[in-house]
């Protein structure tokens, strides 16, 4: 099973009402032919399952696309639990392009981001 590339951008939000294309994540990881989250391929390519955060103003983070349990999250330390991003249900998510996903960051806040592209 081919490794999709997937772009999740900055959905609208009360301080980008139009959304932004400045602010998201890049991430590697295994699909079903449906689009969702395939963890058995994620056991075989975890360390190929990267993420790359690009947020206006602040510094590039790169880490991993971790499954624990039931649940994803994006990591950046694996030392350090508070640098931990949970994605909230994606283990039910579809990942094709117009789908939305929620991504609980550093700061605590729960945003939305849409996929615009999976490669």
């Amino acid at each position: 099973m081919p490794l999709k590339k997937i772009r999740l951008e900055l959905a609208r939000t009360a301080d980008h009402p139009e959304g932004s294309a400045d602010h998201g994540y890049e991430f590697t990881a295994p699909l079903t032919a449906d689009g969702h989250l395939d963890p058995e391929e994620w056991r075989t390519h975890k360390t190929a399952c990267t993420v790359h955060r690009f947020w206006r103003g602040e510094d590039d983070e790169t880490g991993h696309l971790i499954h624990r349990g039931k649940g994803w999250l994006f990591d950046y330390d694996q030392d350090d639990v508070d640098d931990d991003e949970p994605i909230f249900r994606f283990d039910r998510h579809t990942l094709v392009e117009g789908e939305y996903i929620s991504i609980t960051e550093h700061d605590g806040v729960q945003r939305p981001f849409r996929v615009v592209s999976v490669r």
